[in-house]
């Protein structure tokens, strides 16, 4: 290899001893040293420094004898890297997803909450754009080798995590067309021949069914229900959740029939055999409170025969099915953008479903504990799903509302009266703009439109007249160097291609010629127009029309007041430039001289906090105040009776 090469071998081998010492040392100097006197480019060493990063994970990896904190060292060596810029923002997530994908999910769990407690360094602008997909991924990945039954919660906080993690309006987590998880599907016993319940099971409850773990003991064991629990009721109480897996289905006549009449038959179950306050669910919850930082554990639905008659009788699992029916009547009776035409209830079915809805509240209040509690948080609850699909079928609008102009913050006006000179209304009628040269354009005259449709500003100078200076030039005789050739100008090339595209027929013809500059190519067109056009130009009667519009302008109804010697009187704006760099934070001493007023002085304090841009602000207050009377002479006394006589000096010297 090449001295002059970047040589990736050894770079990495130093950037892997470097990263090694760095987490003895627990702070990112070395990679930093090294990352400096590697020689190469930012970005080879960058490259270089993601791979050594993720070796060093890899050998802690296989040797099996690095803990959790070890890796998480690592990853905020990683972090640090990226915050001094030498390190590529990707890599903190590379090394994440390889932590995660090759430790266990017990471990998983201890990686996964410093995720979670850096989610405010992932949503800054350093991270975010760089890993949000690298972090989606990475919980999906972990999603997938979860188990929905046994790690509820790990789920939970993977979800909550990306809820925090994209803004609201990210439209991928938003389910835009309303679809349902239609592989949701509840699977229990269908062949009525293979049923235990009926008779046997009356029998197998006299002999002690055998209790199973996580279900109800002795103490728990509910009254008898009088409705009784046979087969039928058990195949159409479960056949329900295929109408709450696919909700479209209701809309088909005979569907909705049979829905119709296996949930009557299940909330009369509901309504006939209520839970008694006293019962196990109150007092096993009242121990989890008591006990603190316990979670309730909530499994998919269970769908054994054996346990029809304890989940009756379960408060957690009968408030699961009624909210799962406020659920699909709330489906059925929303304005979804993505229904079918034919989705579109009548009347008898309005009616059932309003009717019903009171009748499942009622249940809610019933179930203890706090029945009335928990009815009123899911009715709020559901509201506000209302304007959630109100939103998704207005087209997602964003929620960050664009600041209109009368809502923005307007600076302070200022109190004092504009002087009648300023304005344009007192003997001189002269506006001052804060410029000479727009102070000059602006007297011009008094109706600015009328002095634009004036004749005289209509003329356009001829080819010979505007190029004999070019052609002139373009002459080898004449010796001028290129850098003083009037095609070399800008603005005369500018008025060249405009006057070209009117009179001259070569402006518009086509040619396989290629031109590096505008230079280059009027250099070919005045060599083009030197054989066309009369050879005896005089030199002194050649004009560029520059001269014109200095001309026109201003003649045009140019008040005799405003004369050369006046202009020169006033203060310009770069003079009070120099004077206000020149005073600095001494301005309020020429105040007093100025005999501004303090509440000028105050405003000029809270326009800038920059003592060079207050001076200014001073000098500009003083000239809108004196008006024609803002002189030369004046400034330069006020400035010597101040104690600014250098200034006061260099001013009168300008």
């Amino acid at each position: 290899m090449s001295p002059s090469l970047f040589n990736f071998v050894d770079a990495k081998d130093k950037f892997t001893a470097s990263a090694r010492n760095a987490l003895c040392g627990k702070t990112s100097k070395p990679l930093i040293n090294a990352f400096n006197q590697i020689p190469g480019n930012e970005t080879e060493k960058k490259t270089t420094l993601d791979q050594a990063l993720r070796g060093v994970l890899g050998d802690q990896i296989v040797e099996q004898k690095a803990s959790c904190d070890d890796y998480l060292s690592l990853i905020y060596l990683s972090i640090d890297a990226v915050t001094e810029g030498i390190c590529s923002a990707t890599t903190p997530f590379l090394l994440l997803g390889d932590v995660l994908d090759c430790l266990p999910l017990d471990q998983c769990d201890r990686i996964f909450s410093f995720v979670e407690e850096n989610v405010s360094t992932w949503k800054s602008n350093s991270f975010y754009t760089a890993g949000k997909n690298y972090l989606l991924r990475m919980c999906n990945d972990l999603l997938r080798r979860l188990s929905k039954s046994q790690n509820t919660v790990f789920c939970g906080r993977i979800q909550l995590f990306l809820a925090r993690l994209f803004p609201l309006s990210e439209k991928s987590g938003l389910n835009l067309q309303s679809q349902f998880n239609l592989d949701n599907i509840t699977v229990f016993n269908k062949n009525e021949q293979e049923s235990t319940l009926g008779q046997k099971h009356i029998e197998e409850k006299e002999d002690g069914m055998e209790v199973e773990e996580g279900e109800m003991g002795e103490e728990d064991t509910p009254a008898p229900c009088s409705i009784p629990i046979d087969y039928n009721l058990y195949r159409k109480f479960w056949t329900l959740q295929d109408y709450f897996r696919n909700p479209v289905q209701c809309y088909d006549k005979f569907s909705w029939m049979t829905f119709l009449k296996y949930s009557d038959e299940t909330l009369a179950v509901f309504k006939s055999y209520k839970l008694d306050d006293m019962q196990a669910s109150k007092r096993k919850l009242e121990e989890l409170r008591t006990s603190g930082g316990e979670h309730v554990y909530f499994a998919k639905f269970l769908t054994s025969e054996k346990l029809m008659d304890l989940q009756l009788s379960d408060s957690n699992f009968r408030r699961h099915i009624l909210l799962q029916y406020l659920i699909l009547f709330q489906y059925l009776k929303g304005q979804v953008k993505f229904k079918s035409s034919s989705c579109v209830l009548n009347d008898d079915q309005t009616t059932w479903i309003e009717e019903t809805t009171k009748l499942v509240y009622q249940l809610l209040r019933e179930i203890p504990p706090d029945g009335d509690k928990f009815a009123t948080m899911v009715e709020h609850i559901l509201n506000t799903e209302e304007n959630w699909n109100a939103w998704k079928n207005e087209g997602c609008p964003s929620f960050v509302k664009e600041r209109t102009i009368d809502d923005k913050p307007k600076r302070p006006t200022r109190k004092r009266q504009a002087p009648e000179d300023f304005l344009g209304k007192g003997p001189d009628r002269k506006i001052f703009m804060g410029n000479d040269e727009l102070t000059r354009l602006w007297n011009l005259n008094q109706d600015n439109m009328e002095a634009c449709k004036s004749d005289s500003r209509e003329f356009m100078p001829s080819l010979d007249e505007f190029f004999a200076e070019a052609i002139e030039q373009a002459d080898p005789a004449n010796m001028v160097e290129d850098e003083y050739k009037a095609v070399r100008n800008s603005n005369y090339g500018w008025r060249a291609l405009r006057l070209l595209s009117r009179r001259s027929p070569h402006f518009f013809q086509p040619t396989n010629q290629k031109f590096k500059s505008l230079a280059d190519y009027l250099d070919s067109m005045v060599s083009k127009l030197a054989k066309e056009l009369p050879k005896d130009i005089p030199s002194e009667e050649i004009k560029t029309g520059e001269e014109d519009d200095d001309d026109n302008g201003d003649n045009l109804l140019k008040e005799s007041n405003d004369s050369p010697s006046m202009q020169s009187k006033l203060v310009t704006n770069q003079q009070m430039d120099d004077v206000a760099v020149k005073l600095g934070a001494q301005w309020k001493t020429l105040a007093e001289q100025l005999e501004m007023k303090a509440a000028d002085l105050r405003e000029i304090e809270t326009d800038s906090e920059e003592v060079d841009m207050q001076a200014k602000l001073l000098l500009v207050a003083w000239q809108d105040r004196e008006g024609a009377q803002a002189t030369v002479e004046n400034l330069v006394t006020a400035l010597n009776a101040a104690g600014f006589s250098q200034i006061a000096d260099s001013l009168s010297e300008a």
